[in-house]
């Protein structure tokens, strides 16, 4: 099934969708612990109308839960300010609206490619840009063990380079540059 294709999506614009995330961060990370290993079935109904209503899809939010508690990061925090970020550009780019297309494994490029000597740079750029969009196929994660080992190595949070990527738009020498200038 393509993303959005059957799903309604509202719009929330809420003061505090925040804590709204948060909890459900927890409630979910919960139900993880408590042996809920399906990402179809982890969620309330209301849990996944707000997911949705940020532009997400359950499994984004699902290995968020699943990397926290199998190793430890992303934090809860990490994960908001990931999910600030696409949900601004939901917002403000895609009027609510989810794209249909989906990035899918074989799309990636090598997880050994390089973009101005700097390996996995084109992998990550190509994840961010589906995160950011929210093409992401279900068995692609941003900011998975290999992205942050990347992002770490390089002093990057995983929020701030997919806003700068989102600036940056297609100027790939640009995000280079941004990745050396912050080792």
């Amino acid at each position: 099934m393509n993303p959005g294709v059957g799903l309604t999506f509202r719009c929330m614009k809420n003061y505090s969708w925040e804590n709204s995330f948060l909890e459900i961060f927890e409630s979910c990370t919960e139900r993880y612990r408590a042996g809920s290993r399906d990402p179809a079935a982890l969620y309330m109904p209301d849990e996944m109308a707000f997911i949705s209503s940020i532009g997400y899809k359950p499994r984004e939010f699902f290995d968020f839960i699943e990397d926290y508690v199998d190793e430890g990061e992303p934090s809860p925090i990490t994960a908001l300010l990931i999910a600030s970020v696409r949900r601004d550009y939901f917002l403000s780019q895609q009027d609510c609206q989810p794209s249909i297309h989906e990035v899918t494994p074989d799309e990636l490029p090598p997880r050994d490619a390089e973009l101005d000597g700097i390996r996995w740079l084109p992998r990550i750029i190509t994840k961010a840009r589906a995160k950011l969009r929210g093409e992401l196929h279900p068995d692609i994660m941003y900011a998975c063990g290999g992205d942050r080992n990347f992002l770490r190595q390089h002093d990057i949070h995983p929020a701030d380079f997919l806003r700068f990527l989102w600036g940056a738009g297609n100027d790939e020498e640009k995000i280079a540059g941004y990745v050396k200038q912050s080792r």
